[in-house]
């Protein structure tokens, strides 16, 4: 999901940008895609790794595969990561637009806006939507599953979970959630814009018309996959909202963690490189 960074004039009359509901479904249409083809098999990975510290990426490969062959690659996959991979696109735009219009209108400049507006919609995607199906994501890739013919589904065990624990217990790790989106948002707005302004430059120049001049697509694509690459800081962020939704029981491990706790965790058990599996 991408933020529109074409230049805005800063003194064209103030309006909010429209949000095509063509484009909202064409996107979630894609994020579905995305997802379920070689998506799932790098979150599940991701979430292996992050959770078991340990492991290297084949040694990871080898356990998923332990837990059901090439179908342990999708776990998580329905309903939780369509459910997240067809509605945050949605709650970004919308809650972004909002955000960006009333900074805009409160003085700031386009660029300020739009990275404010961009943590902002980040921010709203994980207590709308994000927080539980990250978490129940996690539960299936961490939980102990028993042997053949007695699994739990995972709406049962997302039900068992709500009973025992509520609202919260099904958002466990939401706030280290909102923090990702907040600073994965911001930081791929902000370098984004950079990288646009300094290709925009090096093409055309530094006259004022240069300002204003429309990149090719080839060019904002790199410009995006600059910012998406850079925007990687903020895994230690990632690995901490893991260790908080992971099910791995380990002696001496917190059983309520907050941000704080599963970062102290984590360093005390993996180093300051455990930060960043």
């Amino acid at each position: 999901m991408a933020i529109d960074t074409t230049p805005t004039d800063p003194n064209a009359p103030l309006q909010k940008k429209p949000v095509s509901f063509t484009n909202l479904a064409l996107g979630a249409g894609l994020n579905l895609f995305e997802v379920s083809t070689l998506g799932q098999p790098f979150e599940v990975t991701k979430t292996q790794m992050a959770a078991n510290r340990g492991d290297t990426m084949p040694k990871a490969f080898m356990k998923i595969w332990n837990r059901g062959g090439l179908l342990g690659f999708y776990q998580g996959l329905i309903p939780w990561a369509w459910i997240e991979a067809s509605t945050k696109g949605a709650v970004l735009l919308f809650a972004a637009s909002e955000i960006e219009f009333y900074t805009r209108a409160a003085g700031s400049s386009p660029a300020v806006a739009g990275i404010v507006g961009g943590m902002g919609g980040g921010i709203a995607q994980a207590y709308a939507t994000m927080g539980f199906c990250t978490f129940m994501k996690t539960v299936e890739v961490t939980r102990h599953k028993e042997g053949a013919g007695s699994q739990k589904s995972t709406i049962q065990v997302a039900r068992e979970i709500f009973a025992r624990e509520g609202i919260r217990g099904i958002n466990k790790g939401v706030n280290a959630v909102a923090l990702r989106q907040m600073t994965n948002w911001g930081s791929r707005f902000g370098f984004a814009r950079i990288g646009e302004d300094l290709i925009r430059k090096y093409s055309f120049g530094d006259s004022e018309d240069a300002k204003t001049r429309k990149l090719s697509n080839g060019q904002k694509i790199l410009a995006s996959t600059i910012a998406g690459a850079v925007s990687c800081w903020n895994q230690p962020i990632e690995v901490i909202r893991v260790e908080m939704q992971s099910q791995i029981k380990s002696p001496g491990r917190p059983e309520k963690m907050t941000i704080a706790t599963a970062a102290r965790w984590i360093h005390q058990n993996n180093g300051f490189k455990g930060f960043y599996r």
